[in-house]
Formats: C-alpha cells, structure tokens, sequence
C-alpha cells in the first residue's frame, strides 16, 4: 500500500484502537481480529475476509515504527486542512482539497496555478510521502536540504505449505528490477570520474522562490534534485546509476505467519536514482490449506476418527504434529465432538512458546459387522435399556 492511497483508510478505525495505542495494544488488536476473521475459521464468510484483509493492512503500517509516524502526520495534516481551502486555497491549489486531481491511484496531482509550469504536490510536503512508491522525501537538517530520490517499493507473491508458515521457512525468490549499476556502482558518473555539486542549488536539491505571502521549494531543474550533475555519465546506464537486474533474494519468513501477511525487506526493492537509498521489497505470503490442521490463533486444530467403544471405554489415540506424533488420551465416556487440548503442539510464538494442539473426536459408525459383532451389539443394547440410560432424556424435540 502505498502513502499516497493512505489519505482515504482509517488504519486505527480498523484495528478498533485510539490513535494513541501503543505497538503492544494495536499488535494485540490485530492478532484478536485475525484470529476471529481468518479466512480458514470463517470459509465463504465476504464480510470475515474483508474485516481480516482491512486488519492485515492496517497492521502493515501501523507494526511499523516509521510508517506509523509518516501515517500519522499525513491524517494530522489533512485534519487541519493543510491540503484544502484552510491551508493552500489562497495560492491557487484546489478547494477540494483531495480530488480527482489529488491522490488517487496515479500518485499526486499536478498543479499548473504557477506561471504555468506544474509541480508535484509532494514537492511541498517532504518526508511525509518519501517511503511510497516513487515518493521523494528532503533528507537531513539544517543546511542539508538535498532531496534523497529514493527507489520505488517493489512487490511480490509466494505460495507456501501450511506446515511451512507454521514452521518458518526461508524462501530464495527472483526478481527482476533496477539495481545498482555494476559498472558505476550508482552514481551514474563514467568510472574514474564522480558528479559535481550542481551550481544552480548549491548542492541543496531544491530551489525556493517567493510567490506573494508563500514561499516555495521546488525541485531544481538542472539536477533534477539530486544535488548533483553528473558531466561523463555512465556508458552503461546512460548516468541513471540503474540497470534492470535479475537477481536472487532469500526471503525468511518468520514462524506463524497466515495467509494475506506481508514480510517486509528493507531495502530490497528497486535502486535509488544515482546511488540514492532503495526502496522496500513487499513479500505477501499466500498458505496453501493443510489435509489436516486448521489453525485457530496459534493454535492447529485437528479431527480424529474414533470408535463408539473408545469414547464409552477410554483410551488413548495417536495423532501428528507439527513436528511427529502425540499419544492423546481419551477419558472414559467422552462425548462425540469433544475437543480435546494437547499443551505446547500448536504453532511457535516469537517469545519462543507454542500455541497447543485441540484434537476433536469424531464417532465412526461401521457400515458392515459380522454376525457375531451384530449380536454382541444387540446383546449391549439390551443392556442399555436394562441401565436406564436414554440419549434423549434431557432433549427437547418438540
């Protein structure tokens, strides 16, 4: 998801929590609404699925310490009226404030209000979108206003066996995306050669001019606000510092994680222009369904077949884990249905403990029984009557 669609979300409203929580409190609450909401629990359920999609978004931005900040002070500046009639209408920009010409899935609206050259809306707003996709963000303090021209996010998909997002795994995937270039190692200067300090900004990035009561910063047009001029570019990537690469990344997917969850690589998304930072690789983890396991939270969830006799009698049945297999005992007169908990076999928490392994049982009645097993049922059903004993003593199926 990227900033310039983050205008129109309510990322607490869906996590159900004060834009004060704390990363504790909004983990918990995402973790609740996942654990309710997951598509496995609730299988045809549109309005589970889409509660459990809204949650796992809200959290990909929320968990994250800068992207909660950068989230923040967009919705303060909105607030405010920063993008309407209360912040910029005097200088010429729109009254609607967020339009058709402002966000929208094509990233920010151009405006042409001044002297006829149009500007990126972004231009004005610094860091608060720098993380987004093709974003640009102002970097460092005081004098150091250069524009860092940060690579584009990149994202991609990978399906994996239940047991595996269970367990964790680390995964190798192939991308094909700009990367560094080799031969100039991204700065877009020919090798032996490095670019210049651009004269027109100083150095800055950034020119400013003063229209009536405003004053502007905008972008320079003769170092496309990097700072720097590039005088013998590359041969190689024609002084982009970029070339288009395949490469082989390891992705580690942390243990637990559910269907629809995101793993987030810093800095392994598309390279930066001229030796700028690069983006973030998204990884959405798709989970196949098990044969057997379902989960509930962190714990799985099993049924296993089991005969009438074991259920009146006791016992004990085997039944797998993650991992090998458990005995499971069966206490006598168990009822059909009954879910029975398996301490520390479910799935592994980050803490290091496990969730548990809930085993229902489930009667199976025989189809085809000898003789002799006929009559010794019909010998126990005697006896059943003989005992008093009636299923439907305490029903209700009037």
């Amino acid at each position: 998801m990227a900033q310039n669609e983050w205008a129109e979300k309510d990322y607490y409203g869906d996590l159900g929590v004060s834009s004060s929580a704390s990363a504790d409190e909004i983990k918990k609450a995402y973790r609740h609404i996942a654990r309710e909401n997951h598509p496995d629990k609730n299988p045809g359920d549109t309005v589970a699925e889409d509660k459990f999609k809204r949650a796992s978004e809200a959290y990909s931005v929320l968990g994250d310490k800068e992207k909660r900040a950068e989230y923040d002070e967009l919705k303060r500046l909105i607030a405010s009226g920063g993008f309407g009639t209360g912040g910029f209408g005097s200088a010429g920009f729109s009254s609607s404030g967020f339009g058709s010409s402002g966000f929208g899935s094509a990233g920010f609206g151009k405006f042409s209000d001044f002297g006829g050259e149009g500007f990126d809306v972004s231009d004005l707003l610094g860091g608060v979108f720098g993380a987004s996709s093709g974003g640009r963000r102002h970097a460092g303090a005081g004098h150091q206003s250069q524009r860092s021209t940060r690579g584009t996010d990149v994202e991609t998909e990978i399906t994996l066996e239940f047991r595996e997002a269970t367990k964790g795994v680390t995964v190798p995937i192939r991308l094909t995306s700009p990367a560094p270039c080799q031969t100039c190692h991204g700065s877009g200067a020919k090798p032996g050669t490095t670019p210049k300090t651009c004269a027109t900004c100083s150095g800055r990035g950034v020119t400013s001019e003063q229209r009536g009561g405003f004053g502007f910063a905008r972008p320079c047009v003769d170092c496309a606000g990097t700072g720097t001029r590039v005088e013998d570019p590359c041969a190689d990537c024609a002084g982009s510092g970029q070339q288009s690469r395949t490469r082989t990344i390891t992705v580690r997917v942390p243990a637990g994680v559910v269907d629809g969850q995101k793993v987030r690589l810093a800095g392994q998304g598309a390279a930066g222009e001229r030796g700028k930072p690069s983006g973030d690789l998204f990884v959405t983890v798709h989970v196949r369904p098990d044969k057997i396991f379902t989960r509930s939270g962190d714990d799985l969830k099993l049924t296993v077949p089991v005969s009438f006799s074991e259920l009146v009698l006791g016992g004990a049945v085997t039944v797998p884990t993650l991992d090998s297999k458990v005995r499971v005992r069966i206490p006598q007169g168990t009822q059909d249905g009954t879910t029975l908990r398996v301490r520390g076999h479910g799935v592994n928490k980050r803490n290091g403990a496990s969730g548990d392994l809930l085993v229902t049982v489930k009667v199976e009645v025989p189809k085809n029984l000898d003789e002799g097993a006929m009559s010794a049922l019909r010998k126990y059903a005697e006896e059943e009557k003989r005992s008093g004993f009636d299923p439907r003593e305490n029903w209700d199926g009037s």
